[in-house]
């Protein structure tokens, strides 16, 4: 992900329950891009959610795991 402005940057997965499963990113972020490695290895195969807060800046995708 990237920024414009620095600020607060979020990044977690919920599951299809909406439980938070994962938190990647939580923290003040200087302007610039940024990669978030996910291990899911303790996670099971299935549907989860992601949501990415970077300032104002909101966005939530879906993504499968298949193990």
């Amino acid at each position: 992900f990237s920024m414009a402005r620095p600020g607060f940057a979020s990044l977690k997965v919920f599951d299809l329950l909406g439980r938070e499963v994962m938190t990647l990113v939580s923290e003040e972020k200087a302007a610039g891009s940024y990669r978030a490695t996910f291990d899911a290895s303790t996670l099971t195969s299935g549907t989860y959610f992601y949501v990415l807060r970077a300032g104002s800046f909101t966005a939530t995708r879906s993504m499968v795991l298949v193990k």
